[in-house]
């Protein structure tokens, strides 16, 4: 599908610890492959939801599973396609209507300067106080702000490895190239009884022009996901709240203050 590819290639040139870890892993004969792909958006807007998954609906993914975070304002919902080796991918949106005023102003005014047209990258302007303003109520909200309509992050299927025994061995050699793991809960979030273990490393700060000048932000992030068998013995194609809920964090500032 273009459009995965054109966000693997925007994501990938944003984020380089990816590219390495991916080029890394290819070096060694592996074969890496996506189990997710992840979008951000506002709830109530031309960036909800509905609208983000609206190509992917239409290309043969299903809607196949729904999830809430409370404390966040969060809502999601994952799509799988009936095809084997197509990624699933994982939109969530910002409940805006339950935030701020202030918040609700902003993000109108931006959504509000978006094409006809939803394209890739940030189709607004905005300025570093005001992604630092909503950063004050919302993590998530001065992520979307900074970067826009592109992939939040990518998964590497860890089952499609051949030469690491489990997340934890994955995990070992991707801190000893010099990736921080987002602690969170937990550098492993999930169990082999839930069905999934996911781990992922921290956002770096990028340089993102503003407009009031260019200033570091968080960026992207590299997600790790094992899946295990459920008693009908397939894989769990699911997604855990509680890990989910973490694994958010590793955009925030906070999660890198702590890897520091």
């Amino acid at each position: 599908m273009e459009l995965l590819a054109a966000l693997w290639d925007d994501y990938a040139t944003r984020t380089p610890q990816a590219r390495a870890i991916r080029g890394g892993l290819v070096a060694l004969g592996e074969t890496v492959v996506d189990d997710h792909v992840a979008l951000r958006g506002f709830a109530g807007t031309r960036m909800g939801i509905d609208e983000l998954a609206a190509p992917f609906l239409r290309a043969g993914w299903r809607i196949a599973g729904s999830y809430r975070f409370v404390e966040k304002k969060l809502d999601a919902r994952h799509l799988a396609h009936p095809e084997a080796g197509r990624p699933k991918v994982f939109i969530s949106e910002l409940r805006v209507g339950e935030c701020s005023d202030g918040l609700q102003a902003t993000v109108r005014r931006m959504v509000g300067q978006l094409p006809s047209a939803l394209a890739i990258g940030r189709g607004w302007s905005v300025s570093f106080a005001e992604v630092e303003a909503l950063r004050g109520e919302s993590e998530y909200a001065a992520w979307v702000a900074a970067h826009g309509l592109r992939a939040n992050h990518f998964t590497v299927l860890v089952n499609a490895l051949r030469g690491f025994a489990d997340l934890a061995a994955l995990n070992e050699w991707v801190v000893a190239r010099g990736f921080a793991l987002n602690p969170a809960g937990g550098v492993i979030k999930g169990s082999p009884a839930q069905g999934l273990e996911q781990s992922s490393t921290i956002a770096d700060n990028v340089e993102v022009e503003f407009s009031d000048g260019v200033y570091a932000v968080p960026g992207c992030y590299y997600e790790f996901a094992r899946r295990y068998p459920g008693p009908d013995g397939a894989l769990f194609d699911g997604f855990i709240e509680g890990s989910a809920d973490r694994i958010f964090e590793s955009t925030d500032r906070a999660g890198q203050s702590m890897s520091s």
